[in-house]
């Protein structure tokens, strides 16, 4: 005796069925995405306020990285590096400092900030010893949100 399954031909199972709907309609489609569109308007604002304040933030985290990174200069060369050799002491001896133990940076990308600029060091500094700071989105003093200024101190 044969079984119903042994006389099914394998391939009839994966036939298109006829006279059943085959995709989606044109209407359809532009209902999907008008909706998507709308969800869209409603999201990109928020996703672009949170980009701008992580980028603030991202740049607060450097400059503390930075920081550390002075100071372990500081007490390995016993100064802090002048004006004319900036940051860029971090990652490279400065000529006849004999004591210096670096880099104190892994990468050149960490003197400058998330909106493409390098930081800014300033020693003796308004704040303490040296001031490292960034101005933001807008690279001028001040500002508000994504353009305000990260600092030091």
């Amino acid at each position: 005796m044969t079984s119903p399954s042994d006389t099914l031909d394998p391939a009839s199972s994966f036939r298109p069925r006829r006279g059943g709907r085959e995709g989606f309609t044109l209407v359809e489609v532009l209902v999907v995405l008008v909706i998507i569109g709308l969800l869209g308007l409603l999201v990109a604002p928020n996703l672009v306020a949170r980009l701008g304040k992580a980028k603030g933030e991202a740049a607060q985290a450097q400059i503390n990285t930075l920081v550390s990174a002075v100071d372990l200069f500081y007490v390995d060369v016993g100064r802090y590096p002048t004006a004319n050799e900036g940051l860029e002491a971090l990652l490279t001896a400065p000529a006849g400092d004999a004591n210096w133990r670096g880099p104190y940076l892994r990468k050149r990308q960490a003197l400058v900030d998330p909106w493409g600029n390098a930081y800014h060091y300033k020693v003796p500094g308004d704040h303490g010893a040296y001031d490292i700071f960034s101005l933001g989105s807008d690279n001028a003093p001040g500002g508000d949100g994504d353009a305000r200024d990260v600092n030091s101190w």
